[in-house]
């Protein structure tokens, strides 16, 4: 049970006023010797300060609520303990609520929208096609989304997939690679849309255009890369590198490579996307194009509560990608 301002006032002697006065550190209201009273019988109840009242009385911002797909995937958990440290730097709280497809996002909103928060973070890219959520978004707090939203309107936080692509294609012409296959994710989603445009712009730019039977589409997952490996490498054993859309996939197409018999990278190249944590633990280590998860979630967080407090930010924001070269990657095998 939680100790009241109304109990710290009746042990001090004083009047519930006073004491809230006193315990939110406004100073000058009573006496230095009235003020000790009032903060001993608070630390003898073991009072804790109600910190949503607070922000009330203060008409301060303390809570954003954070909308975000399942937490288990490495990429979203950095987003959103980013997003938490970020808003604890400045004092605020977050609230997150886990979104999926088979539950209504905008519910989620409004459940969030009924704990008062003062600002929303989106973190669930999975349902950037979600017209329910889009609409809810757009409502009457401030949201920064770190995704592309359902019919926009919505600031955005993110990286520049486009370039990933790219990196990701000319490092691989630059070891001497022409027979480029890629494990894309999902075809509806921005991101893998805006990866294909760049690797395909790059492999159109040095006159070795895409094949499209070397184009398999996978689920973000191990099975997913390492079944579309295989369906490749059926498609066109000539293959010499392969683009995989992500790093969890990367470990499925690294297994499949090694039952096919292709030895990375001597028989067969792989640069994939995201550089998380076990990345460079792989055998061998893999070549990936860093996204900055963290930063992203601190900036989408403080955009936020920038625009809770009432500055105009940015509409788009676009954080920075690098190619990490690591063991994974090298010349073709008739080289």
């Amino acid at each position: 049970m939680y100790v009241s301002l109304r109990d710290v006032a009746a042990r001090s002697g004083v009047s519930f006023q006073t004491a809230s006065k006193v315990l939110n550190g406004v100073p000058g209201v009573v006496a230095p010797e009235t003020r000790e009273r009032i903060l001993r019988a608070a630390a003898e109840l073991g009072y804790v300060p109600n910190a949503m009242a607070r922000g009330l009385v203060r008409r301060a911002s303390v809570t954003i609520g954070v909308v975000a797909d399942e937490i288990s995937d490495l990429a979203i958990s950095q987003f959103v303990l980013a997003a938490q440290r970020a808003a604890a730097v400045r004092g605020h709280a977050a609230l997150v609520s886990t979104v999926n497809a088979n539950n209504e996002a905008g519910l989620a909103v409004r459940k969030l929208l009924e704990y008062r928060v003062d600002g929303i973070l989106a973190a669930a890219p999975t349902l950037e096609n979600d017209a329910g959520l889009g609409a809810a978004l757009r409502g009457t707090v401030p949201v920064v989304s770190i995704h592309r939203v359902h019919d926009g309107g919505v600031p955005t936080v993110g990286s520049d997939h486009t370039l990933t692509g790219l990196l990701a294609a000319r490092h691989l012409l630059r070891l001497g690679h022409t027979r480029i296959g890629t494990i894309a994710g999902p075809a509806g989603r921005q991101v893998v849309k805006s990866r294909m445009r760049g690797f395909r712009a790059a492999l159109d730019e040095a006159g070795h255009p895409l094949d499209e039977r070397r184009v398999v589409e996978a689920g973000w997952s191990h099975d997913g890369g390492h079944t579309a490996v295989h369906q490749l490498l059926d498609s066109d054993p000539t293959v010499t590198a392969v683009f995989v859309h992500n790093d969890v996939m990367a470990v499925g197409a690294l297994k499949a490579l090694h039952e096919r018999g292709r030895k990375v990278p001597l028989d067969c190249s792989l640069v994939s996307c995201d550089d998380l944590s076990f990345a460079a633990y792989l055998v061998p280590p893999l070549t990936t194009i860093r996204i900055p998860f963290q930063e992203t979630g601190e900036r989408a967080a403080t955009l936020l509560l920038d625009r809770i407090g009432g500055q105009p930010i940015p509409a788009r924001n676009l954080l920075p990608v690098e190619l990490v070269v690591r063991e994974s990657t090298g010349p073709p095998p008739d080289q």
